[in-house]
């Protein structure tokens, strides 16, 4: 994958360094290094040389450098495979590390005297792990190991910078534990407890308070969205019939949670027969729904009500929604631990989980999930839509790819993944923007783009609004209403060719005039793909309704639009929609969106861009229109 490194973590190779095992080695070069400390983070002390350390090396994959050309060809409609997704199997048959990259690194650490019952391979062939000690690992590798803390108490072991041999480089991705802060030699506190909105944190919607009456009629939808608004902005007059073979799936990250009572109350009031109707629920590494020693909230529960109470009533009660409840109510979850329960090959994948952003379990803490780590125990859902992020500069471009590599992956096994953009424009989550250095502060001047936002491989949604005094029969506004439609430029992936032509005519249409030392203007990979409402929503949550706002209520309208295609699709005897972009930005397609051409998304002191005639870096494509996208999508 082509990518774009941010001055946060660069993978400069090429630099000699001095061999100082087996003169018959190759000369050692620079892998990876750190420019800086992660925010919160200070360097304590060097780490004693006797100390153990478990060294895990990541092997290249087979084939990965074609994951975008494979996805590519079942996914655009224009090619003769199109739908023909692939299996599991298949899957991770092609992308396996070759026997070469195997016995390349296992020769080199026999000779640098690593005895070979200290080295195990992963089941899935994806790491080689070496129980050694931290003098072994520095000779190995050329690092110096340190103790790092944590503000919060936490410490971790790191290194700023590693070597490889140069033969042993195009065979290894990346070796942890050195600048990923990936290695936890002392869990925290016990009693601490998960923040709310992880992952991500910021992320979720923003509420303006409980409201007294409720508008439900179509001429007054610029002041409250209910479903029928949904209905009329996006023509979703359909009832399934697929439902028993069709799935839609929503992700919850605890400690987000839903809650009946509430569902039921928006289902009296805008649902037919989903009252006492909850969703199937799959729990993931001890994901539940509500402990005792909880106070019912807004910020427990907005997200997961919004989520389930929009999604469930618009694909009607033919439909079954499939709720992924991610983490226990101490480590909560993150997207690569929902990743390992999709797919088993993932949890040891090119080095596994990363235990600075992912939880560890077994989860000894007071409260915490005791079982191991659920691996490959869900089919995923044809849909899946989460109304999660974190900025990009939050993880560090190997993990990064490592993850958006897998959706590419589940996008060649027919899983269309959705994701909302963000809601604070140009800026990152909760306001904040990049400095020259990789930090991220509140005046920081360069636009901070989301994750997984920008990995090319992920549909993504932005925020649009019924403007007051407008009605739904008009074009839809870029939403300004409390929130901003996150939008921009990646800094780590390059653009793929979906979007080429749409994001090249918008450039040479709107040419941008500011410095490009405050965003990517090298040509990467832009969002959103597409936008739906994000403003007003009437929203029930612990006993009264509220107006909500936000891309995280945009992203489950669009998935359960598409899941209704599917439904169509499937009742026609044809494919899951599976990877949708390549699809969605063809001549052919762009037709069936709603172009939203005024707003703009403000954030690092700046209005951020504009919306405008065609694709642009606020509302994508605009928004979809169900009977047109239909049409098209049952004639392939």
């Amino acid at each position: 994958m082509r990518s774009f490194l941010l001055p946060v973590l660069s993978f400069t190779l090429g630099l000699a360094a001095s061999a100082i095992a087996d003169p018959t080695l190759s000369p050692w070069r620079l892998h990876e290094q750190r420019s800086n400390i992660p925010a919160g983070w200070i360097r304590a002390r060097k780490l004693d040389s006797p100390v153990s350390i478990p060294l895990r090396f990541a092997l290249t994959q087979s084939n990965i450098e074609n994951i975008e050309a494979l996805l590519n060809d079942v996914s655009h409609p224009d090619s003769s495979n199109y739908g023909s997704h692939w299996s599991a199997s298949q899957i991770a048959a092609k992308f396996a590390p070759s026997s070469e990259s195997i016995e390349t690194v296992r020769s080199w650490l026999i000779e640098s005297g690593v005895e070979p019952h200290r080295m195990k391979l992963s089941p899935t062939k994806g790491w080689l792990e070496v129980t050694s000690t931290v003098e072994e690992a520095e000779n190995l590798l050329l690092a110096e190991y340190h103790v790092y803390d944590h503000e919060t108490g936490t410490k971790h072991i790191a290194c700023e910078n590693y070597h490889l041999p140069e033969h042993v480089i195009p065979h290894v991705d990346f070796v942890t534990p050195t600048i990923h802060f990936d290695a936890r030699i002392q869990k925290r506190d016990q009693y601490s407890r998960v923040p709310i909105g992880q992952p991500g944190q910021g992320i979720t919607p923003k509420t303006t308070g409980q409201i007294d009456c409720i508008f439900d009629q179509i001429e007054d939808c610029d002041k409250q969205i209910t479903p029928i608004c949904l209905r009329a902005l996006y023509g979703l007059w359909y009832q399934p019939v697929s439902g028993s073979k069709n799935s839609y799936g929503i992700v919850e990250y605890t400690p987000q949670v839903y809650v009946q009572s509430d569902l039921d109350l928006f289902a009296q009031n805008f649902s037919t027969g989903l009252e006492g109707v909850s969703p199937t629920l799959v729990s993931i590494d001890g994901g539940t729904l509500q402990t005792s020693d909880y106070t019912p909230s807004f910020d427990y529960n907005g997200e997961a009500n919004l989520d389930l109470e929009y999604g469930m009533t618009l694909v009607t009660k033919g439909q079954n929604v499939t709720l992924y409840q991610v983490g226990d109510w101490v480590e909560g979850g993150s997207f690569n631990t929902f990743l390992d329960a999709l797919d088993g090959t993932y949890c040891t994948f090119n080095g596994g989980d990363d235990s600075s952003q992912d939880p560890v379990y077994p989860d000894t803490a007071s409260g915490g999930y005791n079982g191991h780590e659920d691996c490959g125990i869900v089919k995923p859902a044809n849909v899946i839509s989460t109304s999660y992020g974190y900025n990009e500069a939050d993880l560090s471009a190997a993990y990064a790819i490592r993850q958006c590599n897998e959706y590419a992956k589940l996008g060649l096994m027919g899983v269309t993944f959705l994701f909302s953009s963000g809601d604070s424009g140009v800026a990152g989550n909760t306001g904040n923007c990049l400095n020259a250095d990789g930090t991220q502060t509140a005046d920081g001047k360069i636009f901070n783009p989301s994750f997984p936002a920008t990995c090319p491989y992920v549909t993504v949604v932005g925020a649009t609004q019924v403007s007051p005094g407008q009605n739904v029969w008009e074009p839809e506004n870029a939403c300004e209403q409390v929130i901003y439609s996150g939008g921009g430029f990646s800094n780590y992936f390059s653009m793929p060719l979906y979007q080429k032509e749409a994001v090249e005519g918008y450039l040479e249409a709107n040419p941008i005039s500011y410095s490009t030392d405050i965003y990517n203007s090298t040509g990467s990979r832009a969002y959103p793909d597409l936008s739906a409402n994000g403003a007003n929503y009437v929203v029930a949550v612990d006993g009264s309704f509220q107006l909500v706002y936000g891309t995280s209520a945009a992203s489950p309208v669009v998935g359960a639009i598409l899941t209704m295609v599917n439904d169509a699709r499937i009742a026609a005897g044809k494919p899951l929609l599976g990877f949708i972009n390549p699809t969605i930005y063809s001549a052919a397609f762009v037709p069936s969106f709603k172009d939203v051409t005024n707003g703009t998304n403000p954030g690092c002191g700046t209005l951020g861009f504009n919306a405008t005639k065609g694709w642009d870096p606020v509302t994508g494509l605009g928004t979809p229109y169900f009977p047109s996208l239909l049409a098209k999508w049952l004639s392939l």
